[in-house]
């Protein structure tokens, strides 16, 4: 290594300390002339983000047989907050996205979880392994009779998780040693904040005398977060503890400044109510008892001291009890179980890369949406069809493109990149769009639609009402190019022929009935499991009816348009909720209205009734 017009030896290891320490600080590698990628590129390393490190295939040189020597990694302890993974902090996300393995505590939900190794790439293995599995899955379901391919499972990520319960601190170190010994920094991931909890920081301190480096991200703590999202308004003043702790001093907790926030499992009611009636604390005391706090599943539970003990409720997992002032004042705070589609199960019958807006809208109001997909979007048997279309859009055989849905729109567009054409080729020709959603598709590809029915009319007989009739005098062309669904209805060809157009219906992609959802989901589907379903379109309906079987009557049934609604009861189901506008936001917001309505006149459908379990014989 030449420095200044020196060169310099060092030994291997003191060489890798110091290029280690300029890569961790840039502003080193500055002022000896020395970029952090030049660095990696001497030695054989790659940085990632942040700084940290990981090992790349060999050093150069390395002689054959030679082991490979693993650059040293940190322990970080990062705070997963009280539940929700909307509560994550931009760090935690940052750290847990760069680091393949993690030790996890049991109750940090898969939300959280999740988010571990998202920026790492999957590994070839991996992707192999999963292909596969899923290999194996057709072959047995076709052995076992079955016509269509099961769903394909969620793609593998190349996260490696550990799931930890009740683990010493010693145990955690060797667990931690074990996964540094692969490269790279380990992360060890806990509820609540790291530091406001005795056992982790028992575990920081075993790792710290074990000689190793950590570093802590904070997250949101349970009793600081949780309360509020019971509505209850701690103030600037409260005490809050667990009662897991070691030496609980229960006569200055009884004393302390209320609320009292104590973290607490199922078996600890018992204790709390005794040990602070036992210090005189009246029993008319208000309490809040909080189970799965900040998630879809939070339940708060209302009672007294005197009666804590007696609280009659289905409780696991980490609660929070809040004792005292500010409790009683709930109702007035209440918001987050107090959302209209609150704890709702709602059927959500859409492909999976088409639902997550509406999963998310629901999840907006309270919801816990399923989603199960009904239609598996294929090309055309016949590819010929589309590609003489295409090919008369150049030609300008058409006045009119007439697109009814986002499919149709990606359906045309494969085909036109295909041929190595962009947007110009519509040069001439007019577009129309059935709906908001199909326009801005369009307008994604540079493309603007001329044409849209209104807002509270947007279907294929909306877009009749409006489209212009044909004058021969006026209109050079008189054809309508209509690439759609293989299986669309005839309310489009009939109005605009009725209109004077020559309609060119062009099968630009077919629809194909899902495979059929898990045992379970049909149950829930036939018994009432879903509060309410969803459906955007008449195949979804069809579709559904087809796979699973009929919705439920205590399920709430809500159709995008009157088409869709009109597919429905002719399929023999009762449409509760229809939009003015048919858009996915209207027809879910227009859900939750109607919910809140049967609510505040007390009609809302009856509880689904629980089966009998058998005895065991």
């Amino acid at each position: 290594m030449a420095v200044d017009g020196v060169r310099w030896s060092f030994s291997r290891q003191v060489l890798e300390k110091i290029l280690m320490t300029i890569a961790h600080k840039p502003e080193m590698a500055e002022t000896t002339g020395i970029e952090t990628n030049q660095v990696s590129e001497t030695i054989g390393v790659e940085s990632l983000t942040h700084g940290n490190l990981r090992p790349v295939s060999s050093f150069e040189g390395q002689h054959e047989g030679q082991t490979e020597e693993l650059l040293p990694g940190k322990v970080i302890f990062v705070g997963a907050g009280p539940g929700n993974p909307d509560l994550l902090t931009v760090r935690a996300r940052e750290v847990l996205g760069n680091a393949v393995r993690a030790i996890t505590d049991e109750q940090v939900l898969s939300g959280v979880r999740a988010f571990v190794a998202t920026e790492i790439p999957v590994p070839e293995d991996k992707l192999q392994a999963a292909e596969d599995e899923y290999e194996r899955i057709c072959i047995e379901a076709k052995e076992n009779g079955a016509r269509r391919k099961p769903p394909r499972p969620a793609p593998p990520t190349a996260a490696e998780i550990t799931e930890v319960s009740e683990a010493t601190p010693a145990q955690i170190v060797e667990l931690v040693q074990d996964a540094l010994s692969y490269g790279g920094d380990v992360i060890r991931l806990v509820t609540g904040n790291p530091l406001s909890s005795d056992a982790t920081l028992a575990e920081i301190s075993a790792v710290s005398e074990a000689g190793l480096e950590f570093q802590v991200v904070p997250g949101m703590s349970l009793p600081a977060t949780v309360p509020a999202f019971a509505g209850i308004a701690l103030g600037s003043t409260y005490t809050e503890t667990d009662v897991n702790g070691q030496n609980l001093d229960w006569d200055q907790l009884a004393s302390a400044p209320q609320p009292l926030v104590l973290q607490a499992r199922v078996d600890d009611l018992s204790r709390i109510a005794q040990e602070l009636k036992a210090r005189n604390m009246s029993l008319e005391t208000p309490v809040s008892v909080t189970a799965n706090g900040t998630t879809r599943l939070q339940r708060t539970y209302d009672t007294t001291l005197g009666l804590l003990h007696k609280l009659d409720a289905e409780l696991s997992g980490p609660l929070v009890v809040t004792l005292g002032k500010g409790v009683d004042d709930r109702s007035k705070y209440s918001w987050w179980e107090n959302r209209a589609l609150y704890g709702w199960r709602v059927l959500v019958p859409r492909a999976r890369e088409q639902a997550a807006s509406m999963s998310a809208r629901l999840s907006s109001h309270g919801a816990i949406p399923q989603e199960v997909p009904t239609i598996s979007v294929e090309p055309p048997r016949n590819p010929a069809q589309m590609e003489r279309a295409i090919k008369g859009i150049v030609e300008g055989r058409y006045q009119w493109v007439v697109l009814t849905s986002v499919n149709a729109v990606k359906a045309v567009w494969e085909k036109i990149t295909e041929f190595g054409l962009d947007s110009r080729s519509f040069a001439g020709v007019r577009i129309a769009a059935v709906g908001e959603k199909t326009a801005a598709e369009i307008r994604a590809l540079g493309i603007t639609p001329e044409l849209l029915p209104a807002r509270t009319r947007q279907n294929a007989q909306g877009l009749v009402d409006v489209f212009p009739e044909y004058f021969e005098e006026l209109d050079p062309v008189g054809r309508v190019l209509l690439p759609r669904a293989d299986i669309a209805t005839d309310v489009l060809v009939d109005g605009l022929t009725h209109l004077g157009w020559e309609v060119e219906d062009v099968v630009a992609y077919r629809t194909v009935r899902a495979a059929p959802p898990s045992a379970d989901i049909r149950d829930m589907i036939k018994t009432g499991g879903f509060d309410a379903v969803a459906f955007t379109s008449s195949s979804t309906v069809k579709n559904l009816v087809g796979i699973a079987g009929k919705p439920h009557p205590r399920t709430i049934v809500a159709c995008i348009g009157p088409m869709t609604a009109a597919t429905a009861e002719e399929l023999g189901l009762r449409v509760d909720v229809m939009p003015e506008i048919a858009e996915v936001p209207e027809l879910i917001d227009a859900l939750a209205e109607h919910v809140a309505d049967l609510r505040a006149k007390g009609e809302l459908p009856p509880p689904r009734k629980k089966r009998r379990r058998r005895k065991a014989s």
